[in-house]
């Protein structure tokens, strides 16, 4: 697939002015060189009825808290029940924060006309695998059971998220499952991360020259997974969970020259053949990471609002509680 000529543009700055690469970078320039990218090339931040901080306390007192932002769409009423959104960021587990995908959440907000939790889970190094994913199914847990103080219905929420976040999406939907939990009505999957082992064609294609290169792609790699045996855990790699059947319905965002594309294919494929709705939205030309890049790529506005509407629709067909 032939990059776009924005994406292309967007590259060739890139590489022109010799921008270092994450694998080239230490933990702290990372973060800080993803956040200015997404400060430089996001939209406008859009006004929404409200933000708030939550603080979700862990299950172990001693362990602290894990930080939330909510956000109430502008269409909001001040004491309307809103279905919700649990939003995890990308990153790689190692990067982003709230504050990167910021305008992201209050997009999707407003287009979906719900909720938004955007959830800081602990990133690697420091707080390596499965720390991020009990961060998130703990703030599931937790949120759900106190959907009164946060102003929402606990019967009308989905899991979302982009790149390592949409991982965790799928992640936590699995294990939700497994543990007879309630089920989402819908997990958008941003471009997610589905099998970290994974030798498809678009591993190779991509290899190089499209902003996540495989350097890259095995720098975030071992941070999260310092233990070898862990990269076939299916909390890792969701695509190698046991079964797949009784998953929310799924939409899958793709970016055509993206290294894990197929990937992300082949788990929307495991997943129909379970029996499990899927939608995959595929954007040609596009690489890794455009999503939050409104600024720079028309693309991206496009399909945070399909993003949107896909979960505005979802809520409507769970009904109200």
């Amino acid at each position: 697939m032939l990059l776009d000529p924005q994406a292309k543009a967007l590259l060739d700055m890139v590489y022109r002015v010799g921008a270092p690469r994450f694998h080239e970078l230490d933990v702290a320039q990372a973060r800080h060189s993803f956040e200015k990218l997404q400060f430089a090339l996001r939209p406008d931040v859009p006004a929404v009825a409200s933000v708030t901080d939550v603080p979700i306390p862990q299950a172990k007192a001693a362990d602290g808290v894990i930080m939330a932002r909510l956000y109430r769409p502008l269409s909001a009423g001040a004491d309307e029940i809103l279905p919700l959104t649990f939003y995890f960021h990308g990153g790689g587990w190692c990067i982003g924060n709230i504050a990167s995908h910021d305008v992201l959440c209050r997009e999707l907000a407003n287009h979906s006309k719900a909720a938004v939790l955007s959830v800081d889970y602990r990133l690697a190094p420091e707080h390596p695998f499965p720390a991020a994913v009990d961060d998130a199914l703990r703030a599931v847990q937790w949120s759900l059971a106190n959907a009164g103080l946060l102003g929402v219905d606990p019967a009308r929420f989905a899991l979302a998220g982009d790149s390592a976040g949409g991982t965790l999406s799928a992640v936590t939907a699995l294990a939700q499952r497994n543990a007879q939990e309630p089920r989402a009505a819908l997990q958008l999957l941003i471009y997610p991360s589905t099998d970290i082992l994974s030798q498809r064609p678009s591993r190779r294609t991509y290899a190089n020259g499209y902003f996540l290169d495989t350097e890259s792609l095995t720098w975030f790699f071992e941070k999260y997974l310092p233990e070898e045996d862990d990269w076939q855990d299916w909390r890792a790699s969701p695509i190698r969970a046991a079964r797949f059947d009784g998953l929310p319905p799924a939409v899958i965002i793709t970016a055509g020259c993206d290294p894990l594309t197929d990937d992300c294919k082949a788990y929307g494929e495991v997943l129909r053949e379970a029996g499990v709705p899927v939608e995959v939205l595929e954007f040609e030309g596009m690489v890794h990471g455009f999503i939050t890049l409104g600024k720079f790529f028309s693309q991206a506005n496009e399909a945070v609002r399909q993003a949107g509407e896909a979960l505005g629709r979802a809520f409507a067909g769970a009904g109200a509680s």
